[in-house]
Order: C-alpha cells, then structure tokens, then sequence
C-alpha cells in the first residue's frame, strides 16, 4: 500500500493512493496515521478497507496539498555519514559503528511545502536520504527480526544548516532541526511495494542540476543493522522514522561550497517512493 495524508498543515486527513494513482480518502474509517494506527495494527485493517471499500471512497483530487505520510512522530534518528562517498567529501572517516543524531519532530512538513530558510542563515544544505517508518515498539531486537518491525519507507530530504551544525559547538541537531528541516512524503510504502529496499536509485536536483545521484545498494550499514543497533540504545516506538544517510553531492561538498538561497529548487526522489519537491524561501521574519 501507498499511504498519505493530505490537506491543510495540522489538519491532514488519512488517504492511499491506488496502483493506477488515484488517491482516496480513508478518513471516514480512520483517523490519522500516527502511532496509535500503527500499534493497533492499523495496516492490516486498512489493507482489508482498501480492498473492500476502496470503490465507495471519495477521491481526492491532485490539486489537494500532501502532507506528511504519517503524523508527528516521537523521533526522527537520523545516521551520519553513511555512504563512504559523503564521508570522504566531508573529510570524515568512514565509521566503524553507526554516527547517531536527531532531528526534532517540530521540522515534519509535506513534501511540498516551501523550504523556509532560518533567519540570518548562509550556508542551508540539502541531502536526499531513504526514510524507514517503525511499525511496532522495538527493544533489543536483531538483526534477523529487525525488518519485521517496519511498517514502511519514505522519502526525506535531511536539511541542513551546516553553519549551526560544523561551527557553532555542540552536536548536530541544531543545524537539523528548524521548521520544514524534514519534508517527508509524497507517499509512505508499505515493504510489500519495494522490490528490494537495499538497491533504491536516489537521486536530487537543484534548478533542475543534478547534485546527488546515488542508490541505497552503497549504505555502510543496512536497515536491519541500522534497525537491530538503534533498538540496542532506545525503545523505537511507532511511527518513529530513522533517517539512514545521504550519498555524495551535497552542498558542503561542492568547490567553492554552494548552498541554497530564495528562490531555488530543490527537486529529489527516490525508486519506488514517489518525488517531491521544495521552494525555498526567506524566512517571513528575516
């Protein structure tokens, strides 16, 4: 299944879009997909409504704004440098354990809302990364188990203020965390959709320049992995996503560096799950 949310931000509604793309709302079965949906086996109800039901819903036109697939999560564990191409653009060693950090949920936003640069800020990068959606609470679980414990897969584009990030002390979740830091969508797939979710081309243009064009065939650690040594340190809860890594292209990177100003945009996808696309602009305060 293809799961979203749509309409105004704070007030989506639940929806799938079906296999020749049309988008239903299930809003009158269901109320969100949050975590409550998850933990009480929300997917498997919704999979019978679809399937009975889908002909009786109402269909929701394509001009009706995408949320994010699922609602605010508790955390989003986003891991570094997890391609050994973005490690060596970033002069970093390639590391032996998965590089741990979090973005605050208050940045979830639609995958095409507007990129709201931060006040007085320069040095705004982007990073096109596959995102892993828990389905059920995880605790010490392994490897071999981890990817029962998956609901689905999204897009996320990891933005990055690399001043607040690199030079102003203190960990990375500062320069991770400003509001509509984390689009997500357009769509969460279930893991029945994606073939095989370790060989995803990914790929992210800005102004239609392509600047990363990778697959998820060069991530350091693997779901599973990434799965089995979160849930070592934290209980991963519902709808948590884990954010597994960028490949090489991002901003920081490039010779003399780029990053992003109003106006630009910003335009990323990945096999399987969909595209999105950004606008950035100043911040309304700036």
């Amino acid at each position: 299944m293809k799961l979203i949310r749509f309409g105004a931000p704070g007030e989506e509604a639940p929806g799938v879009v079906l296999e020749d793309g049309t988008r239903i709302d299930a809003s009158e079965e269901f109320s969100d997909y949050d975590d409550s949906f998850l933990a009480d086996g929300g997917l498997k109800k919704l999979r019978e409504w679809s399937r009975t039901e889908r002909d009786e819903a109402p269909v929701v036109p394509d001009t009706v704004r995408l949320g994010p697939p699922i609602a605010r999560p508790s955390k989003i564990v986003c891991i570094g440098l997890n391609y050994s191409d973005h490690a060596a653009e970033s002069d970093m060693e390639v590391p032996d354990e998965p590089v741990i950090f979090f973005k605050a949920s208050s940045a979830v936003c639609g995958p095409n809302d507007d990129l709201v640069l931060p006040k007085e800020s320069t040095k705004t990068d982007w990073e096109v990364e596959l995102a892993v959606v828990i389905g059920q609470e995880a605790s010490y679980v392994s490897e071999e188990e981890a990817l029962d414990y998956v609901a689905g897969y999204t897009v996320h584009n990891d933005y990055s203020e690399r001043e607040y990030q690199l030079e102003r002390g203190g960990q990375w979740v500062k320069g991770k965390s400003c509001d509509t830091f984390a689009p997500l969508g357009p769509f969460l797939a279930t893991p029945d959709e994606i073939d095989d979710v370790s060989a995803l081309d990914m790929w992210l243009d800005v102004n239609g320049e392509r600047k990363q064009d990778g697959s998820t065939e060069q991530l350091i650690f693997g779901i599973p992995t990434l799965v089995s040594y979160l849930s070592q340190f934290m209980t991963l809860l519902p709808g948590d996503v884990i954010s597994t890594g960028t490949p090489a292209g991002v901003g920081l990177g490039e010779d003399p560096p780029q990053f992003l100003a109003p106006g630009d945009v910003v335009s990323l996808g990945i096999e399987g799950l969909g595209q999105a696309q950004q606008t950035v602009v100043s911040h309304p305060e700036a």
